[in-house]
């Protein structure tokens, strides 16, 4: 089974799509992760993106889609996949089903649209922050460590806070996410 998440940020696809592989054995795929894996891997494909993000570049769209063709030939993915965060944009999506369909996989089984209260949306993501050394997730609001101001897990006092987690930045995303990939729904339901 293939299956695409799409939600604005901090919706839930990441945890949803975790919940997916655990439950139906389906490997999340997360193209900022696949990425990253390959520029330290070296592989050619990861060597082309390397110098396309050290130029400060997106991306190109094809070089994304070799990519995911690269790993969903992996065993792993054997019983299907989610992907993660990708498409974003509706060429993305047509290249995709495209690059699906050559390789014989057919199209996408399922799009799961995770629709979010955007004002509970922000009010999530803009709390969250995280213990740096280990990585544990809190939230201001909904999950503080037990012991203030020291983590749960490895009892570190040091925390973080994503740069695009703040109030304004998450709603220049929101917006980003309303002009670009909402557009991929209508695509998605034809």
């Amino acid at each position: 089974m293939k299956v695409v998440l799409l939600g604005p940020p901090g919706a839930g696809k990441g945890t949803q799509a975790k919940r997916l592989e655990e439950q139906r054995g389906l490997k999340q795929l997360s193209t900022g992760e696949m990425l990253r894996a390959a520029v330290a891997a070296g592989t050619p494909l990861g060597r082309q993106a390397k110098q396309i993000m050290e130029s400060g570049q997106l991306v190109r769209d094809d070089l994304m889609v070799a990519m995911i063709a690269e790993r969903i030939r992996e065993p792993d993915c054997a019983k299907g996949f989610v992907l993660d965060g990708f498409p974003r944009t509706v060429q993305q999506a047509e290249a995709l089903d495209a690059m699906l369909k050559q390789s014989g996989k057919g199209g996408i089984d399922r799009v799961i649209e995770l629709a979010v209260d955007e004002p509970a949306l922000i009010e999530r993501i803009a709390g969250r922050f995280a213990c740096a050394k280990c990585g544990a997730g809190y939230h201001d609001k909904f999950r503080q460590p037990a012991k203030p101001g020291h983590c749960d897990r490895c009892g570190s006092a040091e925390f973080v806070r994503r740069p695009d987690d703040l109030a304004e930045a998450v709603a220049v995303r929101l917006e980003a996410y309303r002009k670009q990939t909402a557009p991929i729904l209508p695509y998605y339901r034809a």
